[in-house]
């Protein structure tokens, strides 16, 4: 089963998460000397990184012309008005 560039990494960011999650609990749990920069950094990466993932499948998707799960308002006829009798 061959695997789409996309999916490779999709897959690379669920593993980069679970990594980041183990990271954030082990850096509470422990007490050592920076340890709360440390946690700080855990818990920016835990948030950044599923927002710089969907921003850069919007781009794709605005780049290639395809339609991603990022489109969040898809592009539409324009809306028209009804007419008044």
């Amino acid at each position: 089963m061959k695997k789409t560039p996309k999916q490779i990494a999709a897959i690379i960011c669920i593993i980069l998460l679970a990594f980041l999650y183990v990271a954030t609990l082990v850096v509470a749990i422990l007490d050592f000397p920076g340890s709360d920069k440390l946690f700080a950094a855990c818990l920016v990466a835990t948030i950044g990184v599923p927002i710089l993932l969907w921003i850069y499948l919007a781009l794709y998707g605005k780049l290639t012309n395809k339609k991603t799960i990022a489109d969040l308002f898809p592009e539409s006829e324009e809306i028209s008005t009804p007419k008044e009798k």
